[in-house]
């Protein structure tokens, strides 16, 4: 689904990511963790184009994300973005946030649009939140809303960059509990945490980075037995 092959991101002489080699397979929950500035971030942003690279090649499933003739609308209308921040049109209801693009992009019929909308916000529990707007809602429930409104373009992909970092800690599980709902639903998941226990649950493996590189890909049981120095360090001062 997703195939990361030597890229390189130069902020300036600091380069962002240097060399990064990493793909995930379709149906796949990818983890994705590390320090601050390890590049996580920067490297979930290229792969649908919001930022560009100064080299190496990346594939979503079959499209080349930055050759010059790719059609980068195209190209995101496949991959929903999960970010920190929610980022809901605030004189929209929740209902509306999520039909908005199904209808503007897809060209959905509006009654149809809504029936699909109202099947996701149930899905995560929200069905009783469908008219409220985001300034009426919990940072939990707008977050909810924003995996439901990624959920709505169908997606083969969904890239989550630390999708419970701007909640209070009581918030933070039903976020989780809805992202675990997806991957049992066999969504394909790039997922940039610190939530260990996440990982170790949910993720079929888990990649580290540190100064822009890829360190090592392995399954929870083998990541968190922590072989190598610079995880070990790592885990021990988060978990």
């Amino acid at each position: 689904m997703i195939e990361i092959k030597d890229v390189v991101k130069k902020f300036g002489i600091f380069k962002a990511l240097d060399g990064v080699d990493l793909s995930v397979t379709d149906g796949e929950v990818m983890v994705i963790c590390g320090p601050s500035g390890a590049g996580k971030s920067t490297l979930l942003r290229t792969l649908n184009g919001l930022e560009s690279i100064d080299g190496g090649t990346i594939t979503v499933d079959g499209l080349s994300v930055h050759s010059k003739g790719t059609d980068l609308n195209r190209l995101r209308s496949r991959i929903g973005f999960v970010f920190q921040q929610f980022n809901l049109y605030p004189h929209l209801t929740a209902l509306e946030n999520v039909t908005l693009a199904p209808v503007n992009v897809l060209k959905l019929d509006k009654v149809a649009a809504a029936k699909k909308a109202m099947e996701l916000l149930a899905l995560f529990g929200l069905a009783d939140k469908a008219n409220s707007y985001p300034s009426q809602l919990s940072g939990g429930q707008q977050q909810r809303v924003a995996i439901a409104r990624a959920m709505g373009m169908d997606p083969t992909v969904i890239l989550f960059d630390e999708p419970t970092s701007a909640l209070d800690p009581e918030m933070i599980k039903e976020v989780l509990d809805a992202m675990k709902t997806l991957a049992g639903r066999g969504m394909t998941m790039v997922v940039v945490t610190h939530e260990m226990g996440f990982a170790r649950e949910v993720a079929d493996r888990i990649a580290f980075m540190d100064k822009g590189k890829v360190l090592c890909v392995e399954k929870p049981q083998d990541f968190f037995s922590a072989k190598i120095p610079r995880v070990a360090d790592f885990l021990a001062k988060i978990i």
